[in-house]
């Protein structure tokens, strides 16, 4: 091989493990494509609220983490509360709630809320699944 077929050789090789590495970054996001979620910081006192876009029918899947002391977390439908954590503060939680169990609390609009009730920020992510985009 001469100089010139080799720095083309190696060009194409480069763009070729470029566009592979592109694909697998993001390969792991289409796979939760309809899977909602927020990230970001609570002051204390702030609570967010995260809708999901699509209406749940049969089954649905909250989940929350936070870090420092944590937060409060509660999973509404149509704005009632379906479930809470306990008084306090968690670092974690998840709800589901499945026909299939019989653990659906029924058709509407759900939602999960994080509450920061400490003295310090707090870091909180929140997912919310409904119907067949549940992860499993």
């Amino acid at each position: 091989m001469n100089r010139s077929s080799l720095t083309r050789h190696a060009g194409r090789t480069a763009f070729a493990a470029g566009i592979a590495g592109l694909a697998m970054a993001v390969a792991p996001h289409a796979a939760f494509a309809s899977a909602q979620g927020w990230s970001g910081t609570l002051r204390p006192g702030e609570q967010h609220c995260l809708t999901a876009s699509d209406t749940a029918t049969y089954q649905v899947r909250a989940d929350g983490q936070a870090t420092g002391s944590g937060a409060r977390f509660k999973v509404t439908r149509n704005g009632g509360l379906v479930y809470g954590t306990p008084t306090g503060t968690i670092a974690g939680f998840a709800y589901e709630g499945r026909t299939s169990l019989g653990t659906f609390a029924g058709s509407g609009s759900y939602a999960v809320c994080a509450t920061n009730n400490n003295a310090t920020n707090t870091l909180v992510n929140l997912h919310i699944y409904t119907d067949a985009n549940l992860p499993y």
